[in-house]
């Protein structure tokens, strides 16, 4: 039992690695704005009982923190596979192994502490991800690598704004709205874009949007708040690590993504380094990177 919180930690981080390559299959048929609709859509119809399930749940849409938190979400998303369209899988999911750092590094700018282990693995992520950025070995365009970056500040904003957001009796009342405020931000943003988004689609591009809404969606936040509820919060964030890991590999492996030494090492660095940052932090001053706050039941 004791290992029960870590193997929930895991499941979230391969559920959200698996988004990126399920992505991939479905933007072959449609655009990327799009894809990310109907991710949202499947999720929030999964979401939805638990968002309306109760008076405290339903207040939750009138919570600025979780609304600030729902629309970050989705724009993020939308960001992030807008500059997937331009890069490779294995790319993307090395690139969001440099989230730890801006953790740290806005620990830091909020007057938290973070120690100098934690500073270490800082720079080495940052020049990974650098490193990456400045010669891509034909992976992406640096439009593809700005977009995907400025997702990653924009997900920040998502953890920032969770940690304001209302404790509640119900451990899916917050993901859950969150995710509905998500989808219902999503719409607007994909109609301007692209107009409605096409249904007549393979069955192969439906099995990755069902399986973005259901796995790398819904079941990943819910395992993920399972898990970091139990556990110290430094603990539960070097499982974030797995979701860049899974891409990487699953683009390779299956995508045939050009694996140069730059990718190879600036990656290498990327995950080494945020692993040094998590485990650099204490788990009580590590309140930043807590994304479970907010949705747990203490």
């Amino acid at each position: 039992m004791r290992m029960l919180p870590f193997l929930f930690l895991a499941l979230a981080g391969i559920f959200w690695g698996l988004g990126f390559p399920l992505g991939k299959i479905a933007m072959h048929e449609m655009a990327p704005a799009h894809m990310v609709l109907l991710r949202f859509a499947v999720a929030a119809l999964v979401s939805l009982p638990f968002a309306l399930a109760s008076r405290e749940a339903r207040a939750l849409f009138r919570s600025a923190p979780v609304v600030i938190a729902g629309i970050c979400y989705g724009v993020a998303f939308v960001v992030q596979f807008e500059g997937l369209a331009h890069v490779t899988v294995t790319l993307a999911a090395l690139l969001v192994g440099a989230m730890p750092a801006l953790i740290a590094v806005t620990a830091f700018v909020l007057r938290e502490r973070v120690s100098r282990a934690s500073w270490i693995g800082v720079i080495a992520a940052t020049a990974g991800a650098a490193l990456i950025a400045g010669k891509p070995d034909g992976s992406g365009t640096p439009l593809g690598i700005a977009l995907s970056l400025i997702a990653l500040l924009i997900f920040l904003g998502w953890l920032l704004a969770l940690r304001r957001a209302p404790k509640t009796a119900s451990a899916m009342a917050v993901p859950a709205v969150t995710v509905v405020i998500a989808a219902i931000t999503v719409l607007p943003v994909a109609l301007l874009m692209h107009g409605a988004p096409p249904l007549h689609m393979s069955s192969v591009a439906w099995a990755g949007i069902v399986g973005q809404g259901l796995l790398s969606t819904f079941l990943a936040t819910v395992a993920w708040n399972v898990g970091a509820t139990r556990v110290g919060s430094a603990a539960a964030g070097v499982f974030i690590n797995i979701e860049p890991l899974v891409g990487s590999v699953l683009g390779i492996g299956f995508f045939g993504d050009p694996a140069g030494a730059t990718i190879l090492i600036g990656g290498a660095m990327i995950i080494a380094g945020s692993i040094v940052t998590v485990l650099g932090e204490r788990p009580a001053n590590d309140r930043l990177a807590d994304a479970a706050h907010g949705l747990s039941t203490d």
